[in-house]
């Protein structure tokens, strides 16, 4: 891997290392053991229930474990391949699992070009205050170690330490919205957002990234892609990527490895359109989308705007089934005081929105579901809708 990461291992099958472990020195330390043996990674999520990480463990069959109490064999676990560096779980709140696996030549590049355009050198310090399972916390683990700059890991997301850090010399960080939001930005040189969509307005040292876990986090930086990037629309304005930082492919439970590439292209499952100044727009997942009466409907254009009605706290849109509309768009509402009504937040739309994106039908409900990054959980949105009777 170069530097003193250089792997160790001289024809050894290679291993699959679970990390469960608190932010800190202490999960770093076993990253750069793992990789100095030439073995790959599987940061675990420690706040999700026993049941549910025993799912993951079962699923992505590591070999070894590392926890506070050492090292252990894992029964029937699953060797990866050589240059393999990361496993990452994904999806794991839908359904079984799936196994991201990014190579060391992938992380090398994403770090490498990430890098260039922010201009970090040996003289930056990254902090990492995301969970470490995903790609965005993760991810800047990767880029400190193979980019030869400092870090300072966090166990989470804690207003207060990220401002300790900074003041200690912390120069970059990745956050999401929710967290950027109650931080003083201007603490660092440069902030990467991402996990969800980014505010219209932020300062110019925040750079709102697009990418994901399959490739290996951020490769469009303020709608502009990394050296090394390709990005195309197809006709249905589906976005695909092809670029050195690619994953390897996902992996099955019996270890083996499939890439679901085209010709290097990967469809992202994302619809997106390119700006009058050639910067990509991405809308948002393709199955997000709501078509009513022949409309189109982004829930989070709806979303961005009702978040500003003084009585919503929080608020989600989706659609549901609808006979006459093929789907009728509805909102779930978290209260700020008093609930507003249908009629209220319709007349707030009025002249923010085309009235065929107000909503038809509204919901109170206690909470939002969201991921650790602060994303909708948009699968759990169904379940919160009262069933007719």
């Amino acid at each position: 891997m170069g530097g003193n990461l250089a792997s160790s291992y001289s024809g050894a099958v290679p291993k699959l290392v679970a990390i469960d472990l608190p932010g800190g020195p202490a999960f770093v330390d076993a990253v750069v053991r793992a990789w100095q043996s030439g073995d790959a990674v599987l940061p675990l999520d420690r706040r999700l229930p026993s049941a549910a990480r025993d799912e993951v463990v079962r699923a992505l069959r590591p070999t070894h474990l590392v926890d506070a109490a050492g090292v252990h064999d894992m029964a029937d676990g699953a060797a990866v391949d050589h240059g393999d560096a990361a496993v990452l779980a994904t999806s794991g709140t839908t359904g079984t699992p799936k196994g991201v696996v990014l190579t060391t030549a992938a992380l090398q590049a994403a770090a490498a070009a990430a890098h260039a355009r922010l201009r970090i050198s040996g003289d930056d310090t990254w902090l990492a205050c995301l969970p470490l399972n995903h790609v965005g916390g993760f991810g800047v683990v990767a880029r400190a170690l193979l980019g030869h700059t400092g870090l300072v890991v966090h166990d989470g997301f804690d207003a207060a330490a990220v401002q300790a850090a900074a003041e200690g010399g912390a120069t970059a960080v990745s956050l999401v919205p929710t967290a950027l939001a109650r931080i003083d930005s201007a603490m660092f040189r440069v902030v990467l957002l991402g996990g969800a969509r980014p505010p219209a307005e932020r300062p110019s040292n925040v750079v709102a990234t697009y990418g994901m876990t399959e490739s290996a986090g951020g490769v469009v930086y303020n709608g502009r892609p990394l050296e090394g990037v390709e990005v195309r629309i197809d006709d249905r304005g589906q976005i695909h990527l092809r670029a050195p930082m690619l994953m390897r492919g996902y992996r099955a439970i019996d270890g083996t490895v499939s890439d679901p590439r085209r010709d290097g292209w990967l469809a992202t499952g994302d619809l997106g359109t390119w700006l009058s100044d050639g910067r990509l727009h991405v809308e948002g997942r393709s199955g997000e989308l709501i078509i009513t009466g022949g409309e189109n409907v982004w829930p989070e254009a709806v979303e961005r705007h009702l978040a500003e009605h003084p009585q919503i706290g929080d608020v989600a849109v989706l659609g549901l089934p609808d006979a006459e509309w093929g789907q009728r768009v509805t909102a779930l509402v978290v209260t700020n005081g008093a609930p507003p009504t249908l009629t209220t937040i319709r007349a707030f739309l009025s002249d923010r929105l085309p009235v065929f994106m107000a909503p038809k039908e509204l919901h109170i409900v206690e909470r939002i579901p969201r991921t650790s990054l602060g994303k909708i959980a948009r699968a759990s949105l169904p379940d919160l809708v009262p069933r007719a009777h």
